[in-house]
C-alpha cells in the first residue's frame, strides 16, 4: 500500500493593508475599504456609511496621503516591502513544507489571491497568521473573517488553522526586548514609553461576558483571568510587563500609553500623544519610545510617533525622541514567528 504524499501548507501572513501609493486618491480607497469595516468603525451601516461619505472621505485622505508620503520609499509602503521580506524569511525557515504569502485585507497584494496561488499549487490545508500580536476585534478578528471568507468563496473550501495572538511567546518578546534593549543602551534615557495603537473603549469591554469586569474595577487589566483573557488592553498590558521584566525596566520611569484614537468617543488610555507632552512637562528630556502592537514599521510608528510625536514632545521642552524600530524583517524574527507557526499548526510539525 503506497504512503500518501505529504502536501505543503499554505501560510498567509495577513495585516490590515496599505495604499497602493501616497496619492490622494489611492488613500482614500484605501480608508474607504479600511474604515468601512464594521469591526473597526462598529456603528450601523447607514450611519457608517454617511459619516464616511459625508465626513472622513472628505477630509481625511488630504491628510493621511501628506502623511503617506513622508514615509514612501523606492520599494513603496513600509508595511508592504517588510512583510514581504518577512514572508521571505518565513518561507526559508519553513522551507520546502509551506507556501508562505503575505496577504491585506485592504489593498494588494491580498487574501483573495493568496488563496487563489494556494488553490494552483493543490494546497488544500491553509494556516492563517494575523501579523496582530494582542488580539483586537478590528484587528485579529477582522483578519481571522477576512480569510475565512475568503477560503469560503473557494469552490474546493481548504481547512483552516488560525494562529492565536502571539504577545506572550518568547520569540516575540525577546525580539522586541532586544530591540528596545538596544535602543536604551545607545540614548540612555530618562524614561521608556511603551505605545500601542488604541481601541476604543467598548472594544475591551465587549470582551468581558461576566459584565463586571471591565472598566468596572480598579488596575482591571493588571492581571489576566477569564472576564478579560480576550481583551486587548489587558493583553497589551502584560506584553508591557513581559518587556519590563526581561530588561528590568523601573515602572518609575516607564510608562504604558495607546496611540491613534479616532472620533469622539472615549478610547483606552491613557493617550499617548498626552503622555509624551506630560512627560515633557515634567522635566523628561530624552526617551525611548517603543511600540509592541506593531511587528513592521509604517505610517502609526514612523510618522505617527517618530516625527509627530517626536515634534510635540520637543515643542513641549524635551531633547530627545527616538523610536525604537519594529521586528521588521529581522532573522531572528522570521526564524521566530516560524517556530510559533509551527507550534501552532500540526499540520508542520
Amino acid at each position: 500500500m503506497s504512503e500518501p504524499v505529504q502536501e505543503k501548507v499554505g501560510v498567509v501572513l495577513v495585516n490590515t493593508g496599505t495604499p497602493a501609493s501616497p496619492a490622494v486618491a489611492d488613500v482614500r480607497r484605501y480608508l474607504g475599504q479600511f474604515l468601512n469595516d464594521p469591526r473597526v468603525i462598529d456603528i450601523p451601516a447607514w450611519h457608517r456609511w454617511l459619516l464616511l461619505n459625508f465626513i472622513i472621505l472628505r477630509f481625511r485622505p488630504a491628510k493621511s496621503a501628506h502623511a503617506y508620503r513622508k514615509i514612501w520609499t523606492e520599494r513603496g509602503s513600509p508595511l508592504l516591502f517588510h512583510g514581504l521580506d518577512l514572508a521571505q524569511g518565513v518561507q526559508a525557515a519553513l522551507g520546502d513544507q509551506a507556501m508562505v504569502r503575505l496577504a491585506f485585507q485592504f489593498g494588494e497584494p491580498s487574501i483573495p489571491q493568496a488563496f487563489q496561488a494556494f488553490a494552483e499549487a493543490g494546497i488544500t490545508r491553509v494556516c492563517v497568521v494575523p501579523l496582530f500580536p494582542q488580539y483586537a476585534s478590528a484587528s485579529t478578528g477582522s483578519a481571522v473573517q477576512a480569510a475565512i471568507e475568503a477560503a469560503a468563496e473557494r469552490w474546493v473550501v481548504p481547512s483552516l488553522h488560525v494562529v492565536p495572538p502571539f504577545w506572550a511567546e518568547p520569540e516575540f518578546l525577546g525580539g522586541m526586548s532586544t530591540h528596545l534593549q538596544d535602543a536604551i543602551a545607545q540614548q540612555e534615557p530618562d524614561h521608556v514609553v511603551l505605545s500601542f495603537h488604541g481601541v476604543p473603549e467598548h472594544h475591551c469591554t465587549r470582551t468581558d461576558l461576566t459584565g463586571a469586569h471591565c472598566l468596572k474595577k480598579p488596575n482591571c487589566c493588571d492581571t489576566l483571568e477569564a472576564a478579560n483573557n480576550s481583551c486587548y488592553r489587558a493583553q497589551c498590558i502584560a506584553t508591557a510587563r513581559g518587556i519590563m521584566e526581561r530588561l528590568q525596566l523601573d515602572p518609575a520611569n516607564t510608562t504604558v500609553a495607546f496611540q491613534s484614537r479616532l472620533g469622539r468617543v472615549p478610547w483606552i488610555k491613557p493617550y499617548t500623544d498626552l503622555v509624551l507632552t506630560e512627560l515633557a512637562a515634567q522635566g523628561k528630556r530624552n526617551i525611548v519610545v517603543a511600540e509592541p502592537s506593531f511587528v513592521a514599521d509604517c505610517l502609526e510608528t514612523l510618522e505617527e510617533i517618530g516625527m509627530r510625536g517626536r515634534e510635540d514632545f520637543k515643542a513641549a521642552g524635551g531633547s530627545e525622541l527616538t523610536l525604537v524600530r519594529s521586528l521588521n524583517a529581522d532573522g531572528d524574527w522570521a526564524n521566530g514567528l516560524a517556530s510559533i507557526v509551527r507550534r501552532s499548526c500540526t499540520w508542520l510539525s
